[in-house]
C-alpha cells in the first residue's frame, strides 16, 4: 500500500511532556487523558511505522502552542488557548495550519469526532480545501450515545446532532467503534458501504506482561477503576457500592478529572479504599497487572477503549450494559455486565467475582483469548485501508 499524506484533525491528542517523560499536569487537569487522546496517539504512532506521512491539529491544552515531531514522519500542531471554557476556540487558530498548502500534497483528511462540535466542520473546510476526501472517526456520537438531562447535553443531542449527521452525509468513509453506532447510522439513511466499524484497541508493546506489583500492602482481592473521573464515567457510583460488598476486598481508583472531589468525599473515611490519582498512560499496564478486576459503570459509552487494555492484561470487567460495552465485554465469558445506575447490581457482581477466585480465572482466560483482535497493529491497518479505499474512488470520480 503506497504511503500516504494523512491530515488528522483532533480536539484531544495526548499531552506534551513537561520535561523528561513526565506528562505536564496542568494538562490533566484541562482534560484529563482518556480513550480518545490515547486512540488518536496510538493510530498516529503505527501508521507512522507503516511510512504514511502525518499532519495532526489538534488543541493544545494547557501545553504549549507550536509544532512538534513525532515519529519519523508525523508533526503534531497543537493550537488555541490553554483555557476549559474556551476550548472550542482552538479550532479558529488551526485555521492557519489547515489552510496553508503543506510541501507534500494532503491526500486525505481524517477527523476525530468526539464531543466536540468544532472537529467536523473544520475537517469540511479542509477536505475542500485540499480536494481530496475526508474520512471521520466517531468516538462519541453525541445523536446516539450521548445520555444525560441537563442544559449541555440537551445542547450537544439537538445542535451537535445535527452537525454531526450533515458532516457524516458528506464524508468519503465513516469509521466507527462499535456495531452498534454503525446500525443507527444506517437508521439515519448513512449508506452501509460508507461505514467501517474498526474499534479502539491496545499497544502490545505496552502489555509484555510480568508487570511489577504496583499497589504492595493493597490486600486482595483488587477492584480498581481506571481512567478519567468525569460525569460519564460514573466511578462515584463504583464507590457507593464498595461498601455494600459482602465480600473482603479493596478498591483502587486511578485517575483524575472533574468529578475528583465529589469522589473523595464518598471514598472519605472507608476501610481498604485507595486513591492514586492521575497516572500516565505507559504505566497503566503495570496498574492493570496489579489488579484482580477491572469496573467500568459508565452512564454512557461508546465504546471504553480501558476494556481492551483490561482483556490485554487478563482482567476479568464488570460494566455498564450500555453503548458500545456489550461488543466488548462478553458477560459469562470476560466479564459481567450490570444495569447502568445500579448501585446494589454493581455491588453484587463484585461479591460475586471476590467470592470466586476460579470464576475470576476462567473470565480472565476468555478475556486474553478475545484481545487479540484489538491489537493497534492490526487495527491501524485496516485504518489505512480505508484511507486507500476512499482515495481509489476519489481518483475514479477524477477520471469520470
Amino acid at each position: 500500500m503506497r504511503p500516504v499524506h494523512v491530515l488528522r484533525l483532533c480536539s484531544v491528542f495526548e499531552p506534551l511532556p513537561a520535561g523528561g517523560r513526565a506528562v505536564d499536569p496542568r494538562a490533566t487537569r484541562f482534560d484529563p487523558i482518556g480513550g480518545m487522546q490515547n486512540h488518536t496517539a496510538a493510530l498516529t504512532r503505527c501508521l507512522d511505522a507503516q511510512e504514511h506521512v502525518q499532519t495532526v491539529v489538534t488543541s493544545r491544552l494547557a501545553g504549549r502552542r507550536g509544532a512538534v515531531p513525532m515519529g519519523r514522519a508525523a508533526v503534531v500542531h497543537r493550537t488555541g488557548l490553554p483555557l476549559p471554557r474556551l476550548r472550542q476556540l482552538w479550532a479558529l487558530d488551526a485555521l492557519r495550519v489547515v489552510l496553508r498548502r503543506p510541501a507534500r500534497p494532503v491526500d486525505v483528511v481524517h477527523a476525530h469526532q468526539g464531543e466536540d462540535l468544532a472537529t467536523l466542520p473544520l475537517a469540511r473546510l479542509a477536505a475542500r480545501r485540499h480536494r481530496c476526501p475526508l474520512v471521520v472517526t466517531v468516538h462519541c456520537s453525541v445523536g446516539h450515545t450521548l445520555t444525560g438531562r441537563g442544559l449541555r447535553t440537551r445542547l450537544l443531542r439537538g445542535l451537535g446532532g445535527w452537525v454531526e449527521r450533515s458532516a457524516l452525509r458528506r464524508a468519503d468513509a465513516v469509521v466507527v467503534l462499535t456495531d452498534r453506532t454503525a446500525a443507527a447510522l444506517a437508521a439515519d439513511g448513512l449508506p452501509a458501504g460508507r461505514v467501517h466499524t474498526i474499534p479502539s484497541g491496545f499497544d502490545p508493546a505496552l502489555f509484555p506482561g510480568n508487570s511489577a506489583d504496583v499497589f504492595r500492602g493493597v490486600g486482595r482481592p483488587r477492584i480498581g477503576y481506571v481512567g478519567r473521573l468525569a460525569p460519564q464515567k460514573r466511578a462515584d457510583r463504583l464507590v457507593e457500592a464498595f461498601p455494600r460488598m459482602r465480600q473482603p476486598a479493596s478498591l483502587v481508583v486511578v485517575g483524575d478529572g472533574p468529578d475528583r472531589e465529589r469522589v473523595q468525599a464518598l471514598a472519605a473515611g472507608l476501610p481498604r479504599t485507595h486513591l492514586t490519582g492521575f497516572v500516565e498512560h505507559a504505566a497503566v499496564p503495570a496498574v492493570l497487572a496489579s489488579l484482580d478486576v477491572l469496573v467500568l459503570p459508565s452512564a454512557y459509552e461508546e465504546m471504553g477503549s480501558v476494556l481492551t487494555e483490561a482483556m490485554a492484561s487478563g482482567l476479568p470487567v464488570v460494566a455498564s450494559d450500555v453503548g458500545g460495552i456489550p461488543e466488548v465485554v462478553r458477560h459469562g465469558e470476560t466479564g459481567l455486565l450490570v444495569p447502568p445506575g445500579d448501585v446494589d447490581a454493581l455491588a453484587a457482581a463484585l461479591d460475586l467475582l471476590a467470592a470466586d477466585p476460579g470464576l475470576r480465572t476462567r473470565l480472565s482466560a476468555g478475556a486474553r483469548a478475545r484481545a487479540a483482535k484489538y491489537a493497534w497493529p492490526r487495527l491501524a491497518a485496516r485504518v489505512a485501508a480505508v484511507y486507500a479505499r476512499v482515495r481509489e474512488g476519489d481518483a475514479l470520480e477524477a477520471v469520470a
